[in-house]
């Protein structure tokens, strides 16, 4: 291959910023849209469940779909609709209408993370390939730690405009610096479908991906509705709000290196680990969630602990995915969306009957959920484990 633009695998990993920034960045405004829209909690969670149910569902199929498709063509085609999407939101007055847009760039979201992950391991030399993933995949934990509270923090300063046009904007020069450094890279050799779907035969795939759906219910169930939270239960202002947003994020860079760490040494142990770390910071959070200062305490721990629930849960699901990487990292992405739309979606319901404080007995409640089916899994696999060794 020519020579490639070094900026190239950072222009990848921005326009997965960009994605994370439009798919979560609407968290830190649910206030402001509340407001616009003249509509409840509930329903502007919408925004964010509906946005995860289409990705859940179209993931793992468009993803297969599009593998005959030339790369350059996916990448541009994908950062160009997130870029249109913002601007709608950025200037639209009816809430059909959001919703609607935020339908069409979920149906892009898994197959520019494929594809963008795919690309920056073609684009190096095999030896840096992994080097050059984990940059592309940093964005994810960068548009937690930054565009979703700037998002918040532009339009709490300035406006609700100005907070998704700073999503457009990421997308856009995402767009240019594709188009003008990524070559054209057609697929010579297409995997077979048969292949990579043989890996859903799996019994033990699916318990995993059930506890991966719990996974992100339990987390999103809560972090959904992170602004409303502060702002409703420990009063904060929107500043505070965007600066906790922010710190949130910050602190989930270190957590995924400490989750990392954890995982490095035993998977088993740290999946069992994380569930159980959520019951207790959430039950923390509800007890002290009306104290400022324990909260902000409370906050930093739970950015860490929250950032490992995407390492422990793709470490997980794609123990089981060994035959098939690149399907099983797009059943990860598809089933993790599953979780955070229904964890989104009974939340919403949940306080529109019983208040916005008590949504967290929701998050412990999938935490519980998730580590049960841990426990089971393990003991299936012992049990199978034994089994072969007697005959």
């Amino acid at each position: 291959m020519k020579k490639i633009n070094p900026l190239l695998i950072i222009i990848l990993a921005l326009g997965v910023f960009g994605i994370i920034t439009t798919e979560m960045g609407i968290i830190g405004v649910l206030p402001q849209i509340t407001e616009k829209f003249n509509i409840s909690t509930s329903q502007a969670g919408l925004l964010v469940s509906i946005f995860s149910l289409v990705v859940a569902i179209s993931g793992p199929f468009l993803t297969l779909l599009a593998s005959g498709i030339n790369r350059k063509v996916i990448l541009l085609t994908s950062v160009f609709i997130f870029a249109i999407s913002n601007i709608v939101y950025a200037y639209t007055t009816m809430f059909d209408v959001m919703l609607v847009f935020r339908i069409i760039p979920a149906i892009f979201h898994p197959v520019f993370f494929s594809v963008a992950l795919v690309t920056a391991a073609k684009l190096v030399s095999p030896e840096k390939s992994s080097k050059a993933v984990t940059k592309v995949f940093s964005g994810i934990t960068v548009g937690f730690a930054f565009g979703v509270p700037l998002t918040s923090y532009l339009a709490e300063k300035i406006s609700l405009e100005a907070g998704f046009l700073f999503g457009a904007v990421v997308s856009i020069i995402a767009f240019i610096g594709i188009l003008s450094w990524l070559p054209s890279m057609p697929v010579k050799d297409k995997l077979s479908y048969g292949k990579q779907l043989g890996i859903l035969r799996k019994p033990q795939l699916w318990l995993n991906i059930v506890t991966v759906i719990f996974i992100f219910a339990a987390m999103f169930s809560v972090y959904s509705y992170f602004a409303e939270y502060l702002s409703q239960v420990t009063h904060m202002n929107g500043s505070w709000i965007s600066i906790m947003l922010m710190a949130f994020g910050t602190i989930m860079i270190f957590g995924n290196f400490l989750f990392g760490g954890f995982l490095h040494k035993s998977i088993t142990k740290t999946v069992i680990m994380f569930p159980l770390l959520f019951v207790v910071i959430y039950l923390f959070t509800y007890y002290l969630g009306s104290y400022s200062i324990p909260m902000v305490v409370i906050i930093f721990i739970w950015g860490a602990v929250h950032s490992g629930g995407l390492i422990v849960s793709q470490a997980w699901l794609t123990t089981e995915a060994r035959e098939a990487p690149e399907f099983g990292n797009s059943l990860f992405v598809s089933f993790s969306n599953l979780g955070i739309a229904i964890g989104t979606t009974i939340s919403g319901w949940f306080i529109s009957h019983f208040g916005i404080h008590n949504l967290i007995w929701v998050g412990i409640a999938f935490s519980l959920l998730a580590f049960i089916l841990i426990m089971l899994k393990i003991q299936i696999s012992k049990l199978n484990t034994s089994e072969v060794n007697i005959r």
